[in-house]
């Protein structure tokens, strides 16, 4: 009886190892995917396995990712609208008179005004609406005009406007006019040139005593800032005191 057990044991153990051996293995690198869900277990005849759909993974990049980029090169969608953003509506100036004194021009040798006015061979001072010839170069012994007329030569621009430290300075005799005026502008516009140079502290320090706030640039944008500003707040507030672009310092 039990030799009869023993050998049955061994017959079911040596069956089970055959069987291991002639099943194929079933798992694998490659992801699996099941067959579709619709098909429930219940369906599938007992000791039948299952099908099996494998696919591979690779590396390429996928459709949606190629739809992706391929949209991102797209010009925008085109407007339907009809109405046009009108840009000329953005000026809020555009109905705002310039005024007479605003410059036209910047030359070498002087300004052109809005009013046809030619300003050459000096500076020009700008307050109040009006416009003044302006040499801030002159000293007291210099007399102002031509060689002809016994003068020396203070019309071709030349003399100083720099002091030691290379600071933009002229005497305070060359302000009087904004000592004298009422009501004082707000803001003086300084154009010292060609270039912007600094001004100097005593300068400054006078200038503001009067009760004028300074803004200095060069001679260009200083037209230009003169301009607008001008325009926006009017020439009661805004002053300017503009070199001519082709002044070069002398020695």
């Amino acid at each position: 009886m039990e030799r009869t057990f023993l050998s049955c044991s061994r017959s079911i153990a040596g069956s089970l190892v055959s069987h291991s051996a002639t099943t194929p293995a079933v798992r694998s690198f490659s992801s699996t995917v099941r067959a579709t869900s619709s098909a429930l277990p219940s369906q599938i005849p007992h000791g039948v396995p299952s099908t099996r759909q494998r696919r591979c993974l690779h590396s390429t990049a996928s459709n949606h990712d190629t739809i992706r980029s391929s949209r991102s090169h797209e010009s925008p969608p085109r407007s339907n609208e009809d109405r046009q953003t009108d840009f000329s509506a953005l000026d809020v100036l555009r109905n705002t008179a310039a005024p007479a004194t605003s410059i036209d021009a910047c030359t070498d040798t002087g300004f052109a005004l809005n009013n046809n006015m030619r300003i050459s061979g000096c500076g020009i001072l700008l307050v109040g609406g009006e416009a003044y010839r302006w040499r801030p170069w002159l000293s007291e012994h210099r007399k102002e005009g031509t060689v002809g007329g016994g003068a020396k030569g203070d019309d071709a621009m030349t003399g100083r406007l720099l002091n030691a430290k290379g600071q933009w300075e002229v005497p305070n005799e060359t302000w009087g006019l904004l000592d004298l005026v009422w009501p004082k502008p707000d803001l003086l516009i300084i154009g010292t040139g060609p270039r912007i140079i600094p001004i100097a502290p005593a300068m400054r320090k006078y200038l503001n005593g009067l009760g004028i706030r300074l803004d200095v640039q060069d001679t260009r944008n200083a037209a230009a800032q003169f301009n607008l500003l001008a325009t926006e707040r009017g020439v009661q507030q805004v002053a300017a005191a503009l070199i001519p672009m082709g002044w070069r310092e002398g020695r």
